[in-house]
């Protein structure tokens, strides 16, 4: 957007939002959580979620997600059970097969049976266990793993915290999760018009993981170059507090199996 060469750096300010308000996908908060849920499940079912991998590719996320856990920005060999929520097309869990321990358990779980099948067979790897699960019905015991990744999946929820509340109850004390978000961006609010989904706010989500008991250990950037401009979106690692605050209701809810 052009600016007058006398417009104030605040109202510059002012205008970026307004842009990003105008691209950013707004059909979230118009539609019950049933019927958004039932959307995005149509929409990852559908052709878009066809073509997830290739545009994982084509951004560079995949490539650069590998590189990540390559050159251990976040070291994936320290977990023996590491469930990634969202698999999709098995993006991360792809990369996760190559450098997670080799006695790892490896589990990816997400909303859309066909894209667990497209994962799958994607993947060719008899290694990866498949479940089709809503992420904030996690049908995983309490502390039963020691990792979580989560990839550009955290915004298909207008609220995060039921989410970020299910990762805490299954999350081992002190177990740690990757968590990767698009960011309130110009780039990140066309994501989300492409996507159907929200953008987040750094310092909000920051303070929201530090609310359910998932302080940040650790802010990640794909390369240096990424850092120096502020790109790529929210990649952090948090880590479950020994004495972190889950609602009793989600202490008590056992394990709940789901056939993929």
């Amino acid at each position: 957007m052009a600016t007058h060469p006398t417009d104030s750096p605040s109202k510059r300010r002012k205008r970026k939002p307004a842009l990003r308000k105008l691209v950013e996908f707004k059909g979230m908060s118009r539609l019950s959580l049933q019927q958004y849920r039932n959307d995005v499940k149509q929409l990852y079912d559908g052709p878009k979620g066809a073509v997830l991998a290739m545009a994982s590719l084509v951004s560079l996320h995949e490539p650069l997600m590998g590189l990540m856990l390559r050159e251990r920005k976040f070291d994936a060999t320290r977990f023996h059970k590491i469930l990634d929520v969202g698999s999709g097309a098995g993006q991360l869990l792809g990369h996760l097969i190559k450098t997670a321990n080799p006695s790892a358990d490896l589990i990816g779980c997400d909303l859309s049976h066909q894209m667990l099948r497209r994962a799958r067979t994607r993947l060719n790897s008899k290694r990866p266990a498949y479940v089709t699960a809503d992420l904030t019905q996690l049908p995983f015991d309490d502390n039963a793993f020691d990792c979580i990744t989560c990839g550009w999946v955290i915004e298909h929820l207008h609220d995060p915290r039921p989410g970020l509340r299910e990762f805490v109850r299954v999350l081992q004390p002190g177990g740690s999760i990757l968590l990767l978000a698009t960011e309130d961006t110009v780039a990140g609010a066309f994501t989300s018009r492409t996507w159907k989904c929200r953008t987040y706010n750094r310092r909000e989500l920051n303070r929201i993981c530090e609310e359910v008991g998932l302080p940040w250990r650790e802010q990640l950037y794909f390369t240096k170059l990424h850092r120096f401009l502020k790109m790529g979106g929210i990649l952090v690692e948090a880590t479950k507090q020994a004495d972190s605050n889950v609602p009793m209701e989600l202490e008590s809810r056992g394990a709940r199996r789901c056939q993929s």
